[in-house]
């Protein structure tokens, strides 16, 4: 059974009354260029003449004269009366018909006129790859519930209000703001009150604001090198002139960052788990990178992107329930933590920036998707979020295990492998002879995503290594996987 073609609307076609030409006449060249324009495609249903009619306001005997010469000239097909539809066999040159050269030529000059900034953003646009091992900062979605998310969603449907379905405060929804506070102060010994969460559209709005809100352009920015890129574009995007400062094995060498540029307006950090190594930032260094913010008046932004997942031990305190100084602002995602599809996370920002921030957020897009975060506040109110939460630190430890023990098996003498506390990715250290780029360019072409350590430093380099992310693949696709990897690293 052929599928019936829908009518389209010709927005765009008109006639003049007071023109000299004849309106049918007027009425077939606004068509001819809609067509020959592309405006109206090969096969689209135009609408009845008599509905045309009525919505040019002429006489159908217009309508049908043009109709007819269109026929006729082959730009339309069928019968009037029965439907008429865009030919499917116009001539190819006639589709593509040149612009006149000034104009074509304006056009181009036209697309070259981004401002210095956008060229930066797009020179660090992210690619979007599908999920296949060993793809970094990916859960395991076939894990998630998705049978409660759905009862939720529904829940949530027939329950609030049609007014909840208008425009919502930009800070994020209420009752989703209070659970994340009283998460956070519990699980990961957070200072806050529900006031200060801002509920954002996953951890890369969150940089970008806090880029926005804190940053002018020309203000120095301390980056971990090797670091997240994610916090690079975003702070290139706002104009921040970016500091890379070294990584040892207790976090971020503040000595080091002082002596670079010891008047910086911004730190990026991942203490509980540092990307892409997976330090642990040490009390002392903690301590230490918060007597500088205090004395240097500068601002931490503290990325907790997966500190859930620790494996051994309790989880660790954040650097942010450590300041008395209110000089950091504290970003999380439940992207890592759900699904990366949900595009929600949360900012918690010292009281003095809390306007600022939640002004900065109506700005860029008014408010996160309500009904998201209405099923969201009940996920973590009803405690699916906690249960979710130990069944993957369960099943993430097993997977690590199984990587490393595939390691160990499968490129003995081409990769060393330590495993970290947490976190849902490890390290394949390569011998010093090999290049982790052509490394993790040969495993692309065996259709195995692992991202070079190198990639990710500025100036500071490390030895060779690759990124195995592993929480996404059950143990045989990580010992397939890792098989194909072994072929790629003894060519």
């Amino acid at each position: 059974m052929t599928k019936k073609k829908q009518e389209i609307l010709l927005a765009g076609i008109s006639v003049d009354p007071d023109s000299d030409i004849a309106m049918y006449r007027q009425l077939y060249e606004s068509l001819r260029q809609a067509i020959l324009q592309g405006r109206l495609r090969p096969g689209h249903r135009l609408p009845a003449t008599r509905t045309l009619s009525v919505e040019l306001g002429v006489s159908r005997n217009t309508v049908l004269l043009a109709f007819d010469t269109l026929l006729s000239e082959g730009y339309l097909k069928g019968k009037t009366g029965s439907g008429a539809y865009v030919s499917d066999d116009l001539p190819e040159k006639l589709l593509h018909a040149a612009r006149p050269a000034a104009k074509a030529s304006s056009m181009r000059r036209n697309r070259r006129t981004g401002s210095k900034r956008g060229k930066l953003m797009a020179a660090y646009a992210a690619p979007v790859g599908e999920s296949r091992p060993f793809k970094h900062g990916m859960p395991a979605l076939r894990e998630f519930p998705f049978d409660v998310w759905s009862k939720l969603l529904t829940r949530q449907m027939r329950r609030l209000p049609y007014t909840f379905f208008g425009y919502g405060e930009a800070a994020g929804y209420r009752p989703l703001r209070e659970a994340i506070a009283t998460y956070l102060r519990t699980a990961r010994a957070v200072h806050c009150e529900f006031e200060q969460i801002i509920v954002i559209n996953g951890s890369q709005q969150a940089l970008d604001l806090t880029a926005r809100v804190l940053l002018d352009p020309g203000d120095k920015v301390w980056i971990e090198d090797p670091g997240y890129l994610g916090a690079r574009k975003a702070f290139v995007g706002a104009g921040g002139a970016i500091v890379p400062v070294p990584i040892d094995q207790h976090g971020i060498n503040v000595e080091k960052g002082k002596q670079l540029e010891s008047q910086a307006r911004l730190v990026h950090v991942t203490p509980s788990h540092q990307f892409p190594l997976g330090v642990t930032m040490s009390l002392s260094r903690r301590l230490q990178l918060l007597d500088w913010a205090a004395e240097s008046n500068a601002w931490i932004l503290e990325d907790d992107y997966d500190s859930e997942y620790r494996y051994s031990g309790r989880p660790l305190s954040s650097l942010q329930g450590l300041d008395s100084n209110e000089r950091v602002i504290y970003m999380g995602t439940f992207s890592k933590v759900l699904f990366p599809a949900m595009r929600l996370g949360y900012l918690v920002v010292p009281p003095d920036l809390i306007d600022m921030f939640v002004s900065a957020k109506s700005v860029a897009d008014r408010h996160s998707a309500l009904l998201e975060q209405a099923a969201l506040a009940d996920f973590i109110e009803l405690g699916y979020f906690g249960r979710h939460l130990r069944r993957m630190r369960l099943l993430y430890q097993q997977r690590q295990q199984a990587l490393l023990e595939a390691v160990n098996q499968q490129l003995a003498g081409l990769m060393e492998m330590t495993l970290s506390d947490g976190g849902m990715h490890e390290i394949g250290w390569l011998p010093g002879h090999l290049d982790d780029k052509e490394c993790a360019v040969r495993a692309n072409d065996v259709e195995i995503t692992a991202q070079p350590v190198s990639e990710y430093s500025l100036r500071y380099g490390t030895r060779p290594g690759l990124v195995l992310g592993y929480a996404a693949y059950n143990e045989a696709e990580i010992k397939t996987a890792v098989q194909s990897l072994a072929t790629v690293l003894q060519y």
